[in-house]
Parts: structure tokens; C-alpha cells; sequence
């Protein structure tokens, strides 16, 4: 149990001292360009998600004509 302690002191240590964090300012905007990619990619990956469902639906009636 004393090594899981140890180790879990060093890495805080070494979070605090050898890590450059980034400021805030820059933090925020990268937050809100991963934001609004998300949401592209959502609405890109929905159309796709319609299209082949309307594709696939078209098919299976022209199959069944």
C-alpha cells in the first residue's frame, strides 16, 4: 500500500513542478474549437446516417416493386 501512496505522491509532484500548463485564455478557446468541431462532426455523421437510410429504403421498395 505504501508503493500505490508513493506513487501517487510523485505523480501530484510531478504534475505541480515539471508540467507547463497552458493559460486559461488559451484553454477556453481550444475548449470552444472542440466544442463546435463536435458538433460538425454530429451533423456531418447524422446526414451520412440519412442518407444511406434513405438509400437503403429506396432499395428495399424498389425490390419489393
Amino acid at each position: 500500500m505504501a508503493k500505490i501512496v508513493n506513487y501517487i505522491s510523485e505523480a501530484f509532484e510531478e504534475l505541480k513542478s515539471n508540467v507547463t500548463w497552458p493559460e486559461w485564455a488559451e484553454v477556453q478557446s481550444l475548449t470552444i474549437i472542440v466544442a463546435v468541431f463536435s458538433v460538425l462532426f454530429a451533423l456531418a455523421t447524422w446526414g451520412v446516417d440519412e442518407f444511406f437510410a434513405k438509400a437503403l429504403e429506396g432499395f428495399f421498395n424498389w425490390l419489393k416493386a
